[in-house]
């Protein structure tokens, strides 16, 4: 009774094991900050709607939202306006409407492996290829240059990339940022950018993919920025052309992005982001006490996340991740599987540390035990 194109694909890993978790289970697979939206943020969504702004709106969204975002980017391109800005329902929404808009049936796409769970789907719904590229450990989850150059043939279209990263946390320096620019540009592959995590970074500066080219789409979102993730907002950045294709796809998902959302973000740009970072503060402080309890644990190796909320620690207790993760589970921990995220992922979980610190002790204590009984067999 179904299309093809959904026995194509399936349920996220992630959500398995949010289902299977019994209840009072230490959360260290939540994907959305532990934090609630800036004061300013509430108050301007209350008003919105008890003042009406209940209704349609443009379906590239509002003009104020979509000016202050194009003021965003206007140190990484002088020309950045409103003409290249769509507000979407979601960073996840914007990556189902560029696909639709770039990819055709037998394309062929690059998507980082381990990478976060859509992109392939969301090509094979488009009705073309993921190829994946590998993210490893070793390489402390760098692109790897010739693998990419062999990878590419006649049909490759398009270039996805994720920094920060979602699982890994690695983050692309800006020497990276500009060679695979200049590989897309000589391969005339578009490079879909997602930069969901831009202002949750740790050591360094972030480096977007804004400015650099004109081959690319910058997805991105207020979820996480704001601590919004209900609200189901994003954006997309691309060339004003290219934006007036978008624009169509995402018309015919969704019609128009919700209004009092809208109205509500505009507010949390004019009170500024002391909100952010303040949650970054924390979320650094968090960081570096699970790398240090992750380090300690037998078996166990991590990169030091540079971005997002995750890392991403290698696991070698002779079990696969699934059985790792199900143990853990089964101790009141959730994880996720590293092999949610692509093959590379196996042999890894990732935890997310958008929880408190008493529960990240508690939850990394717990997975201490867990594999010092697996060590001793």
């Amino acid at each position: 009774m179904v299309a093809e194109r959904t026995r194509r694909v399936e349920i996220s890993g992630i959500r398995r094991m949010f289902e299977a978790a019994p209840p009072n289970s230490i959360n260290l697979g939540l994907g959305e900050p532990d934090f609630e939206p800036p004061r300013e943020v509430v108050e301007a969504l209350c008003r919105s709607v008890e003042n009406g702004g209940n209704h349609y709106g443009p379906t590239a969204g509002i003009l104020p939202l979509r000016d202050h975002v194009a003021a965003r980017y206007v140190d990484r391109d002088p020309k950045t306006s409103r003409q290249n800005v769509i507000i979407t329902a979601s960073g996840s929404e914007g990556l189902m409407s560029t696909a639709l808009a770039l990819y055709d049936p037998g394309d062929e796409v690059l998507v980082p492996n381990p990478g976060f769970v859509l992109y392939g789907p969301h090509a094979r719904l488009a009705g073309a290829v993921p190829i994946p590229y590998s993210l490893t450990e070793e390489r402390k989850f760098q692109p790897d240059f010739e693998e990419l150059e062999r990878l590419v043939t006649r049909r490759t279209r398009a270039l996805v990339v994720n920094s920060p990263s979602n699982p890994t946390g690695g983050m692309f320096p800006e020497r990276t940022i500009d060679r695979l620019v200049e590989f897309a540009e000589r391969k005339n592959l578009t490079i879909v950018s997602d930069e969901v995590y831009d202002e949750i970074v740790y050591e360094g500066k972030f480096a977007s993919f804004w400015g650099k080219t004109d081959r690319v789409v910058v997805v991105n979102s207020f979820s996480k920025t704001y601590a919004v993730t209900g609200w189901r907002l994003g954006f997309l950045l691309a060339p004003a052309p290219l934006a007036v294709e978008l624009n169509k796809i995402h018309y015919h998902i969704m019609a128009c992005p919700p209004t009092p959302a809208q109205v509500a973000i505009v507010a949390g740009f004019d009170a500024g982001h002391e909100a952010t970072r303040k949650m970054v503060r924390e979320f650094k402080v968090r960081r570096d006490l699970v790398t240090r309890l992750l380090r300690s644990i037998p078996g166990v190796s991590v990169v030091r996340p540079q971005g997002a909320f995750y890392a991403f620690p290698k696991v070698d207790l002779g079990l696969s991740t699934t059985q790792v993760a199900t143990g853990l589970l089964q101790r009141g921990v959730i994880t996720t599987p590293g092999d949610a995220f692509g093959s590379l992922g196996e042999g890894h979980l990732r935890i997310s540390f958008a929880n408190s610190r008493e529960k990240l002790r508690a939850g990394l204590g717990l997975f201490r035990d867990f594999a010092e009984d697996a060590v001793a067999g």
